[in-house]
């Protein structure tokens, strides 16, 4: 794991370089070191707010996450421009004069960049409704909804007033019953406990269960368990809760230690089986366990493009609607995100299930 930090840290540091180098090159002279040295503000905030978001008010810690996630993805976009920008030219498709002491190519880069930034903000302001209908020939007590929403990473971020817009998106759909796939919290509790969100996840009228995701683990898992269980969220820890004719298997997550088998959790239950496992890792567990069918998300489809290319070689299915052999299976993308609330061809989403059981 820390090599791998490490080499991560290496590529954004070398790419970042490389960026640094264009807009000196590109921007024209007596704006230079301006130029550069905001871009260089700004890639420092980023790393502040993972040193500092903590022992500041949350207010400004609010605005200091949302500058600094804001460059990590301005900062991709800008190498992914100045990289197209280079082949280009060497392809003499584009005039070497517009990359060097350019105010032209200077505000076209920017210009692009902001574009981008700009819609893919909108964009995740937009929820998205995916509503899935199964029949099944198992009994059920009556036909179910059932809302399922995964990564809602409410905290300095998603604030109390866009969970509570979430919250009506869900009751609109008169649930028989909710259920979150994990990474509720996005990594701290301080702004969550300070603002009382917990009072929203109260106004959801239904039951309401959840598992733990990869985030909840950086948080001390105690006090994770005490704000869902003041939110009225009954925590599923590698347990099953029966409910109108549904056995619903709630997984630790994988960033957790010693989690069950799922072939033992669903041993011997004779109910729809639906499984949420916040990871959508090892898809064949689920089919070999008889299961009906498993909910994930973790993934938020790479959020931005091109990352969701990467997601996709990473996940046999990194979003969507999907089937092995008599399990079905849905990815979400995602409710809420991680980092600047920004998403380039990808969406977040919540999931209506329609269940059905046999008369």
């Amino acid at each position: 794991m820390r090599v791998g930090i490490i080499g991560l840290l290496a590529l954004v540091l070398a790419l970042a370089g490389y960026v640094c180098w264009h807009l000196w090159r590109i921007t024209p002279h007596g704006w230079k070191w301006v130029v550069v040295g905001l871009f260089l503000l700004w890639m420092a905030s980023f790393f502040a707010g993972f040193m500092y978001v903590e022992s500041i008010p949350v207010k400004a810690a609010s605005v200091l996450y949302e500058v600094g996630n804001t460059w990590l993805i301005a900062f991709m976009y800008l190498a992914i421009v100045f990289f197209i920008a280079d082949i280009a030219s060497l392809c003499h498709l584009l005039p070497k004069t517009l990359l060097k002491d350019s105010a032209l190519g200077l505000f076209s880069a920017l210009g692009i960049v902001a574009l981008i930034l700009t819609l893919g903000a909108v964009h995740y302001q937009h929820k998205y409704r995916e509503e899935l209908t199964i029949t099944t020939n198992k009994p059920l007590e009556k036909p179910l909804t059932i809302v399922l929403a995964s990564d809602l990473h409410i905290g300095y971020h998603n604030r109390k007033a866009e969970l509570g817009r979430w919250m009506d998106l869900i009751n609109a759909e008169k649930p028989d019953l909710v259920l979150f796939g994990g990474d509720i919290v996005d990594r701290s509790l301080r702004p969550v406990n300070e603002g009382h969100y917990a009072e929203e996840f109260r106004r959801i009228d239904a039951p309401v269960m959840a598992v733990l995701g990869n985030h909840e683990s950086f948080v001390d898992t105690t006090r994770v368990e005490e704000f869902l269980q003041d939110a009225g969220i009954v925590l599923l820890k590698d347990s099953v809760v029966h409910f109108k004719g549904v056995d619903v298997i709630g997984r630790y997550d994988r960033s957790f230690a010693g989690r069950a088998a799922l072939g033992d959790l669903a041993a011997g239950l004779r109910g729809f089986t639906l499984v949420l496992d916040h990871q959508p890792s090892n898809l064949e567990e689920a089919e070999a366990a008889g299961i009906d069918f498993q909910f994930s998300g973790h993934t938020h489809h790479g959020q931005v493009w091109p990352v969701s290319w990467l997601t996709d070689l990473l996940y046999e299915k990194a979003w969507g609607y999907y089937r092995k052999g008599g399990t079905q299976y849905y990815i979400s993308s995602g409710l809420g995100l991680w980092g600047a609330k920004v998403r380039v061809g990808t969406r977040s989403e919540y999931l209506v299930l329609r269940l059905a059981g046999k008369e």
